[in-house]
């Protein structure tokens, strides 16, 4: 089944300031959030999908479970080296069948695993919110971080409060990876995705998602395109820029390493 997109992992080493700076752009920034492996991050919000802004803000909470190697570990590493966006999330109805249809691909990364946290309201109530990932991974593209996400309460986490931005931003269009030989991870990103519908793009090609898109091209393609410097590709692909619908009319910019795309 295919699997829309979810979320974007954008890691930053001053969370505060990653907050400021889309605050800027004009997007609406939820509340600092934790997690019991360290993390902490930001939240923006558009109708099905978001931005998690994360840094490991308490690296001594890092222990030897799942958490804290796909994901603390990994944003710690990544960060050491830049900020930019680090993982790509798909959404999921069923963790536990991801696993099942990722071990049969050969891209399993982690069993499904569970977690909990504490959200927030608008007001300040606070409410249960909890996710199960399934980790996926493409041996060649190690500059990526790949999961699924299932939530289990998602009446709890999805706000329409939070949803309404003053640049005009209503909603993902697509993300894009930039990579030296794009087909080389065609079979990958088809089988994480399930995507049935795969288009050539010039030398890249576009899989067409329940929500959203996944537009994968050339360095060079991508700076043609976009009018952007492509991040840099020597350790492999690397997700360069979300591409927004309904935004007011704007350049793209790249922010903290990160494209963003408004109205294209």
């Amino acid at each position: 089944m295919p699997r829309g997109l979810d979320h974007i992992v954008h890691a930053v080493r001053d969370l505060d300031a990653a907050a400021v700076r889309y605050r800027e752009l004009g997007f609406t920034v939820g509340q600092r959030n934790r997690h019991p492996w360290g993390t902490h991050n930001h939240i923006i919000q558009f109708p099905g999908f978001f931005i998690e802004l994360i840094t490991l803000a308490e690296p001594d909470k890092l222990s030897d479970d799942i958490f804290s190697a796909n994901f603390g570990i990994y944003n710690r590493d990544f960060t050491a080296r830049h900020e930019a966006l680090s993982m790509l999330v798909l959404e999921s109805t069923d963790s536990a069948g991801d696993v099942a249809a990722f071990e049969t691909a050969g891209i399993a990364a982690s069993g499904s695993t569970r977690f909990d946290r504490e959200g927030k309201r608008p007001d300040g109530t606070a409410v249960h919110v909890a996710f199960s990932l399934a980790f996926a991974k493409d041996k060649t593209a190690p500059e990526i971080g790949f999961f699924t996400c299932q939530q289990h309460y998602p009446e709890n986490f999805w706000n329409p409060a939070f949803q309404k931005h003053d640049n005009g931003v209503t909603g993902i269009a697509a993300v894009v990876i930039v990579a030296d030989e794009p087909a080389r991870h065609r079979d990958f990103l088809t089988a994480f995705t399930g995507a049935l519908n795969v288009t050539a793009e010039g030398e890249g090609y576009r899989l067409g998602l329940p929500r959203g898109a996944i537009e994968v091209m050339t360095p060079d393609a991508y700076a043609v395109r976009y009018g952007l410097d492509s991040p840099d590709t020597a350790g492999g692909p690397r997700l360069a820029a979300m591409r927004f619908v309904g935004t007011l009319p704007r350049s793209p910019v790249t922010a903290l390493g990160a494209g963003l795309i408004f109205g294209r």
